[in-house]
């Protein structure tokens, strides 16, 4: 499936909100009202830097669950994503780290946000919290349950996290669309701020066949124009804060640039497209 109808452009960029601590986090502070003070700025940075969509994640929450969250974190990402639909129009989506799937789609579908973002929606990964088994089975059947249209997008062999086995690029890709039921897939590099190679990407993008791909993680403004020639689009964090520092705020400059590279690098896609050569006859 594109995801045109969503983001309403073919190559859409997600900026990602990076809550701060919530609560039963080690760090939580017990001031909701920072978060979402901060949030609504990220939000506000990100969308008027002219960016297609939003990711909200509970990033700062770690160590993470392998499993289900705790109600307060679900209710305060709920409460947070209500306060940032006030002040901007782009669509929403919720990622609950690191594979709570089902409270990804309770929020978004309570909240009317677009879309959520899995981890691992197929397959068996080895990563820091333990082993993570895909929950496309109860995801897909909890969906209709809601009578939700929210969209999926699944991470392929997710970053930070390793395959229990070692499953082939083009087969995870072409199982977690056609097994998983994703509605895009997402590729990344091995960790936060590591982008995936062009070599990857372009098999991803074979494999997919119409389904869109979005690059992952590592894309800044220096390598956005090479990276999105193999990609539909690109979800970008960290890249994005003042300084590239994860810990700091959004700047809207930087935003600014990136999205400046982003369209510079699809002019020279389109028209590599549009470039049909001659065959002598």
């Amino acid at each position: 499936m594109s995801l045109t109808t969503i983001f309403k452009t073919i190559t859409p960029v997600l900026g990602v909100v990076h809550l701060l601590p919530l609560p039963t986090s080690p760090d939580w502070g017990g001031d909701l009202q920072r978060v979402i003070d901060r949030a609504e700025q990220e939000a506000t940075a990100l969308a008027s830097g002219g960016v297609n969509g939003i990711i909200v994640e509970n990033f700062f929450d770690s160590p993470f669950t392998k499993g289900v969250v705790d109600p307060a974190v679900v209710s305060a990402m709920s409460l947070v994503i209500h306060r940032m639909q006030q002040l901007v129009t782009v669509p929403i989506g919720v990622n609950v780290l690191r594979n709570d799937a089902r409270s990804a789609m309770a929020i978004a579908s309570c909240v009317n946000a677009q879309f959520i973002r899995v981890n691992v929606l197929t397959g068996v990964m080895a990563t820091d919290q333990g082993l993570i088994e895909g929950c496309a089975h109860d995801l897909l059947r909890y969906r209709r349950e809601l009578g939700s249209d929210v969209k999926i997008l699944a991470d392929v062999l997710v970053k930070h996290a390793r395959p229990l086995g070692s499953p082939n690029l083009t087969t995870a890709v072409q199982e977690t669309i056609e097994r998983g039921r994703a509605d895009g897939i997402i590729l990344s590099g091995w960790a936060t701020g590591s982008p995936p190679s062009l070599e990857d990407l372009e098999l991803a993008k074979a494999a997919a066949k119409d389904s869109s791909v979005l690059i992952g993680s590592g894309a800044s403004w220096e390598n956005i124009g090479k990276l999105i020639q193999s990609a539909d689009g690109v979800i970008v964090a960290s890249s994005l804060k003042r300084k590239g520092d994860i810990h700091q705020p959004i700047d809207p400059i930087r935003v600014r640039q990136f999205m400046e590279s982003l369209e510079a690098g699809v002019s020279i896609r389109e028209s590599a497209s549009a470039y049909q050569p001659v065959v002598a006859t």
